[in-house]
């Protein structure tokens, strides 16, 4: 119960949007096992990684927060796969976590009916949207990928989705109304190209279709795709009404000690001194 608190707590952080000042170090020490790179572009916004992508990039400094001190930033994907593995111990962590969550109320009604629009599972684009970017419309991952659902421009133009003199395409993505009907048209593409294959539709929306297509349509082997796709399917799964026996292998036709083993190599806190009083959004 206590590891469910401390995820919900986390999480609960990352819902609300809670971002930090950063400060640069000169000499980054040696990267470790689930670390969090970052750099703050000229516009005041959080990029973030899980190495150091280029020159830009500098490691949080991990440590205990002392009573009272601020302000925090939390690991998104690490945040999410703490919250998974939360609800095998306590199975109404993430349910729990969706109810107290401001970020996720302010655009539950826009996954709802994307959700419906579209013909895709509510529960599936909610535990995407978790993993993804914790409800913050505003990320924008190393890779390029922006919004609620982390959609690559790439692939919004795929759906007709272009800048044009109003606002750029970047800008058009960080706008919820347009970001979630987009990655839920994305999620039922990829439902169609992998029929009854939940798991490998998750691991599609991370690594891309033709990564799967290319390994056999089976779960590329890069950890960063395992890890996802083993959050995503633990938290849609704590998400189903409990039918008795029911596993998420019924879900996802995987292994449930396959979806279940959820990475446990993140770390949720980090204790960021301001810089001038200058936060990132």
């Amino acid at each position: 119960m206590a590891r469910a608190r401390c995820a919900l707590r986390q999480l609960a952080l990352a819902g609300l949007g809670m971002v930090a000042s950063v400060q640069a170090q000169t000499q980054p020490p040696a990267p470790s096992a689930g670390e969090t790179w970052f750099f703050v572009d000229l516009q005041g916004e959080l990029h973030y990684a899980t190495e150091q992508v280029d020159e830009r990039y500098h490691r949080f400094s991990i440590s205990p927060l002392p009573p009272g001190d601020g302000p925090l930033f939390v690991d998104v994907r690490a945040a999410a796969s703490a919250l998974a593995e939360a609800t095998h111990t306590d199975p109404e962590a993430a349910a729990r976590y969706f109810a107290e969550s401001s970020g996720y109320q302010r655009h539950a009604g826009q996954l709802r009916a994307a959700a419906d629009q579209h013909g895709v599972d509510e529960q599936l684009l909610k535990a995407i949207a978790t993993a993804e970017s914790g409800f913050n419309a505003q990320a924008v991952s190393p890779k390029g990928a922006i919004g609620l659902m982390q959609v690559i421009p790439d692939t919004a133009m795929r759906f007709g989705v272009e800048g044009d003199r109003k606002r750029s395409l970047e800008q058009k993505l960080k706008d919820p109304a347009i970001n979630v009907p987009l990655g839920a048209r994305y999620l039922r593409h990829l439902q169609t190209l992998f029929p009854g294959r939940t798991d490998l539709v998750v691991a599609a929306y991370n690594a891309g279709e033709g990564a799967v297509q290319r390994y056999g349509n089976r779960i590329p082997p890069y950890q960063e795709t395992q890890n996802y796709v083993k959050t995503v399917m633990t938290l849609y799964q704590s998400l189903q009404p409990r039918w008795g026996g029911d596993s998420v292998s019924t879900l996802c036709n995987m292994p449930a000690q396959q979806v279940c083993s959820v990475a446990r190599s993140a770390r949720l806190r980090s204790s960021l001194p301001a810089r001038r009083g200058r936060t990132v959004r």
